[in-house]
């Protein structure tokens, strides 16, 4: 039994954690509707106005939006698929294809971006949609596919046993029996995929340096930054506006994201 002295250090600590965690966005939140002009007094919610009709945000969350849910789908149903392969199945060079696709964790943005340029380039497909989502498709196929074979491995014998015995398959098993019982797990995943994607920085730069009009919003943000280098109010209400799609995803999923850390923590 955890005692009332523990429980009160305990909720304290993550009293300090969140109050730590929240000082970010309430300072962002808090600059964002004063005045931008000196010698203004009181809340100025029209900053989120200015800041989205003088730096076109409307076009850079469109792109955004368009990249991180082609980027989400598909690196979703490649990871299910290829976590279910690695977690049930037992073929031929299955440990060292798993490892191989690992190191796609361990190799940074930055290592690999200027090759990527040249080889879309030579296949006339920079500054395209192409051209960012297939690059973070490759980088998130390989946490995602760690994430699911992790739980496919932590599913019951039994259950897939009984399958077997019931005349399912291997495509039965996985739609109809395994995936609907990991949807913690997958939305888990969904989430911070979603908002990886969403904060890319390095590769939209690199590849749409010849096509403004596909911008994603951290990219929108950096050329509104130069523009309003002093205008710290706007800059923040651009801040803002950037963030509240991830932070609506969250808020929608947040239940399923807590679900799958945890469950990840007690099978590991």
């Amino acid at each position: 039994m955890i005692g009332a002295r523990e429980r009160g250090l305990t909720y304290a600590v993550l009293l300090v954690a969140t109050v730590w965690s929240l000082f970010p966005l309430g300072e962002a939140l808090w600059l964002a509707v004063q005045p931008d002009q000196v010698g203004d007094s009181g809340l100025h919610l029209a900053n989120f106005g200015t800041a989205w009709t003088e730096a076109s945000f409307g076009s850079y969350l469109r792109n955004s939006l368009v990249v991180s849910v082609s980027v989400v789908v598909v690196a979703t149903a490649l990871s299910c698929l290829a976590g279910y392969a690695f977690g049930t199945m037992d073929f031929p060079g299955s440990t060292a294809l798993f490892y191989l696709l690992l190191v796609g964790l361990m190799v940074p943005s930055e290592a690999i971006v200027i090759p990527l340029y040249y080889t879309f380039s030579s296949l006339d497909l920079t500054s395209t949609y192409t051209s960012v989502i297939a690059p973070q498709v490759a980088q998130s196929l390989a946490f995602g596919s760690f994430w699911m074979r992790a739980y496919f491995r932590g599913t019951p014998r039994e259950l897939v046993e009984a399958a077997r015995l019931d005349g399912a398959g291997h495509w039965r098993t996985f739609w109809s029996i395994l995936l609907p019982l990991g949807r913690p797990a997958i939305f888990t995943m969904v989430l911070l995929v979603f908002m990886w994607t969403w904060n890319e920085f390095l590769i939209p730069l690199v590849m749409l340096i010849n096509n403004s009009s596909l911008n994603t919003a951290p990219l929108g943000l950096s050329n509104f930054q130069g523009q309003y280098t002093s205008g710290t109010a706007l800059l923040a209400a651009a801040g803002v506006l950037i963030a509240l799609p991830v932070v609506a995803v969250y808020i929608a999923f947040q239940r399923y994201f807590v679900r799958g850390l945890l469950e990840g923590a007690v099978k590991g």
